[in-house]
């Protein structure tokens, strides 16, 4: 009896305990950030990037490896210790360029996993191959370049070339990694006055490309300060030129309508041409009224009399003139 009730006891334990198991490994969560790989017997079944509350068969028969979709970043050539200050590995990043000379190359390279289930199943270590791949490829470009691009201007075209190269084996090796890019942090020589040299070669290069953007700059004001008087003197002479032909047009109609006078009445017309010219040429002009032997004949000055009329006398005229 007693041996029923351990066995009883052992049983619905062990039933307890598979419950157990069952409650806690038939379901998992995936946040927004990560995603996940169902293993069936130890092979990868599907890749989950949903994110949520998911469900599966209870261990041992599946289980779930949670992975990131984050890009993370391989520091090549230095690390950052549990201070945070850097840590460099010369050994690491001493190499040499096409034209013989060391130089010590720092790089970070960003990746991502982009097919989990490669990451997990076709290489032990992903992380290490990559590491080997950043290796490779920056020594295969910096030594085929020349140790002035990889000081000075060459260095945009020494991170593309790598990526390239970089992301070239990647792909080869198979392993579920992607490349999202590489940034060169430092490219110096060893030696502190050889650096020094290279440093002020690098600074007068600066110094001949700021000068030359100045005089770009001066000739590019120079030329849009011509080019807007220009553009003025044309806008002037352009507008002399309506003018004139406005004008002559003017002219043109009122020696026509004169035309069509002068044909009505060619005397009177005559006369007021003459009366109207003389107006103009002589507008403070006085006159005198000879006779035909040629003496001045007596006249009362109105003209001056009207000037020096006061202006009461004036409006008195005037008022009785109305009346």
């Amino acid at each position: 009896m007693g041996t029923r009730r351990i066995l009883m006891t052992v049983g619905m334990s062990i039933a307890g305990l598979i419950l157990l198991i069952i409650a806690f490994t038939t379901w998992y969560t995936v946040d927004e950030s990560e995603q996940a790989v169902v293993i069936t017997f130890g092979k990868a079944d599907t890749t989950v990037t949903d994110s949520g509350l998911h469900f599966k068969l209870p261990w041992p028969v599946q289980q779930v490896e949670l992975l990131s979709k984050e890009t993370f970043s391989l520091q090549f050539g230095y690390k950052q210790d549990k201070s945070g200050e850097l840590v460099s590995y010369d050994k690491e990043t001493k190499m040499i360029t096409g034209d013989e000379y060391i130089v010590l190359t720092d790089l970070i390279v960003q990746w991502k996993i982009t097919e989990p289930q490669k990451y997990l199943f076709n290489a032990v270590d992903p992380q290490k191959i990559l590491h080997d791949a950043t290796s490779a490829s920056i020594r295969s470009v910096i030594g085929s370049s020349t140790i002035d691009a990889a000081l000075t201007d060459g260095k945009a075209e020494i991170e593309a070339q790598t990526r390239e190269l970089l992301a070239t084996l990647v792909e080869k090796y198979d392993i579920g990694l992607s490349i999202q890019g590489v940034k060169l942090q430092d490219v110096e020589l060893p030696n502190a006055e050889v650096r020094a040299a290279f440093t002020a070669v690098t600074d007068a290069r600066e110094t001949k490309s700021t000068k030359e953007n100045e005089a770009l700059k001066y000739v590019n004001q120079k030329k849009h300060e011509a080019e807007g008087e220009r553009d003025a003197i044309k806008s002037r002479a352009l507008g002399q030129k309506t003018e004139r032909i406005e004008q002559a047009h003017g002219d043109v109609a009122l020696f026509n309508n004169l035309y069509t006078e002068y044909a009505k009445n060619k005397a009177i017309t005559r006369q007021r041409l003459v009366l109207e010219t003389l107006e103009q040429v002589l507008p403070k002009a006085k006159i005198y009224i000879m006779n035909d032997q040629g003496e001045t004949v007596k006249y009362l000055p109105l003209q001056q009399l009207e000037n020096q009329l006061p202006p009461a006398t004036e409006a008195k005229k005037e008022g009785g003139g109305n009346e």
